[in-house]
């Protein structure tokens, strides 16, 4: 009489029957759980033990213990290894918090020269300190031991985040005549059907790109060949030529963009701007200008200057440390991506005759730069 198997058959809903051929399939799957799924597949097809031993290349032990797990606990149990008592753990959770209390804090509160922690010399630490703070269980702790230690938490003391306090008080308040502007400019933006645009004021975002870098190269760029040489080739080495700053203030009504380069941004530079911007629109508009704290932006000089032209300008401040709310940085940023990364020149005039054509290229195409943060949240009575 031939051998009948005593354990039960293993029943899979086509759910289960997919998950466990995909698996069985994937190249992104470890070989263990590869192997199981196999196993489970050819075990639910009535397959024998023997037989599916031997077409996979296994041994028997292995296919009865996936196939009794499967069958006690279902696939997901027969897939993984069941947790094992093995040795009890030698490093304390006491130790543990120690570690990570001395990761919270900086080499230099415990007598180093150093800011931040290395995973070396934390270790260093804590093998040299732990019989006294009453965890032996450290003495041989390395970078490994540390690093698991803090990787439960987790604590990374050799890496910095930055953040930005706001130290404003009355930052919220600022923010939202900010956004109140922006929302009253795209109204003037899109009037009703049927209706035209009546403005007899318009709105810039104004701030200043210092140190814009004259760089010159040592030695000519090679051009790309195809086939051989798929990037421009540069010379690592360069020579500076002094910085320019460009003042700049964009049309949020459209695009255009008013610019000076010079050598400083000082408030003889920015009344300069004042200047240009006054010539640009009609007499009987009122400029409001959306810009930040800078000094030169609220010195005697800038009020003396604004004071001999009544009620032609507004300035609207972005809070401290809220320049990222003024849409000019847009534009600032897209100009370093586009046009300022990788330029060399030949001269600092060269490199000011090139950002002054760049503002042409871009005001003979000018887009209307929007804003779209919190605006569901502006409400104009």
């Amino acid at each position: 009489m031939p051998f009948k198997s005593q354990r039960a058959p293993l029943d899979l809903d086509p759910k289960e029957q997919a998950e466990l051929q995909q698996i069985a399939t994937a190249r992104t799957e470890s070989v263990t759980r590869v192997k199981r799924a196999r196993i489970l597949l050819a075990y639910a097809s009535r397959q024998p033990i023997n037989a599916i031993a031997r077409d996979l290349g296994v041994t028997r032990p292995m296919v009865e213990r996936c196939v009794d797990k499967a069958l006690g606990g279902g696939i997901k149990v027969g897939l993984k290894d069941l947790q094992r008592a093995g040795r009890p753990p030698e490093i304390t959770p006491e130790a543990k918090t120690w570690v990570t209390g001395l990761a919270c804090t900086k080499p230099k509160d415990h007598g180093y020269a150093a800011e931040l922690w290395t995973f070396r010399q934390l270790s260093d630490h804590v093998r040299a300190q732990c019989e006294a703070a009453g965890h032996p269980c450290l003495e041989r702790a390395g970078k490994s031991m540390v690093h698991n230690i803090l990787s439960d938490h987790p604590v990374r003391p050799h890496k910095i985040n930055y953040y930005l306090e706001r130290r404003d008080p009355d930052f919220e308040e600022k923010m939202a005549q900010v956004l109140v502007v922006y929302y009253e400019v795209q109204e003037l933006n899109a009037p009703p059907e049927g209706e035209q645009s009546q403005r007899k004021q318009v709105t810039l975002s104004y701030d200043e790109k210092p140190g814009i870098q004259a760089t010159a190269n040592t030695a000519p760029d090679l051009a790309p060949v195809p086939g051989k040489y798929a990037t421009t080739a540069r010379d690592h080495e360069y020579v500076r030529l002094g910085t320019v700053s460009l003042l700049a203030g964009m049309d949020l009504h459209t695009g255009h963009v008013i610019g000076l380069v010079r050598d400083r941004h000082r408030s003889k530079e920015f009344t300069e701007f004042l200047a240009a911007v006054d010539q640009h629109y009609p007499t009987d508009w009122r400029i409001r200008i959306i810009l930040d704290n800078h000094s030169a932006h609220v010195s005697k000089e800038t009020m003396a200057w604004t004071k001999a032209h009544p009620n032609r300008f507004e300035f609207v401040f972005t809070p401290k440390h809220g320049s990222w709310l003024n849409i000019i940085e847009v534009f600032f940023s897209k100009m370093t991506r586009a046009f300022l990364r990788g330029i060399r020149v030949s001269s600092k005039q060269e490199l000011v005759d090139r950002i002054e054509l760049y503002l042409a290229e871009i005001n003979a195409a000018p887009v209307v730069f929007r804003w779209y943060y919190k605006m569901d949240e502006v409400s104009v009575t």
